[in-house]
C-alpha cells in the first residue's frame, strides 16, 4: 500500500461551502472511490483554504484511472472545481500537488527493528 499526501488551494470565499458539500458526499461517489483503490482517505482544510488529503492505495495511477472511468467522478468534478484556485483546466483530482514522504514512524522501526512486533518503550 503506498500513502499519498496531496494539497489544493481552496477559495476562501467557499470555504463554508466545501465543508457542507462534504459533509453530503453522494453515496455513489464514496462507492466508486473504494471501488477504484481510495482507502482511508481523507481530507483537511486549513482557515486559509490550503487542503491536504491523504490516501492509501496499491496504486495512484490505478486509483485515478478508474476513477476517470467513473461516471459519477466526471460529474462530481465538473461540479467542485469551482471551488479550487490554480488548477489550469484540470479537474482536481488530477491537478492537485502530490506532497513527499519525507517520514513514516513504522517504516523506521521496521529498519530498526524488522521482526519485532513489539512496542518500542
Amino acid at each position: 500500500m503506498h500513502r499519498v499526501c496531496f494539497q489544493l488551494q481552496v477559495r476562501t470565499d467557499r470555504l463554508e461551502e466545501y465543508r457542507a458539500r462534504h459533509r453530503a458526499v453522494w453515496p455513489e461517489m464514496l462507492h466508486a472511490l473504494k471501488a477504484t483503490g481510495w482507502h482511508n482517505y481523507s481530507l483537511f482544510l486549513r482557515p486559509d483554504g490550503l487542503l491536504i488529503g491523504y490516501l492509501e492505495t496499491p496504486s495512484l495511477e490505478a486509483a485515478r484511472a478508474g476513477m476517470a472511468r467513473a461516471e459519477v467522478n466526471a460529474r462530481w468534478q465538473a461540479d467542485m472545481a469551482e471551488f479550487f484556485v490554480d488548477l489550469d483546466d484540470v479537474t482536481p483530482d488530477q491537478g492537485f500537488v502530490q506532497l513527499e514522504e519525507i517520514f513514516h514512524l513504522e517504516d523506521q522501526l521496521n529498519a530498526h527493528h524488522p521482526n519485532s512486533d513489539a512496542d518500542v518503550k
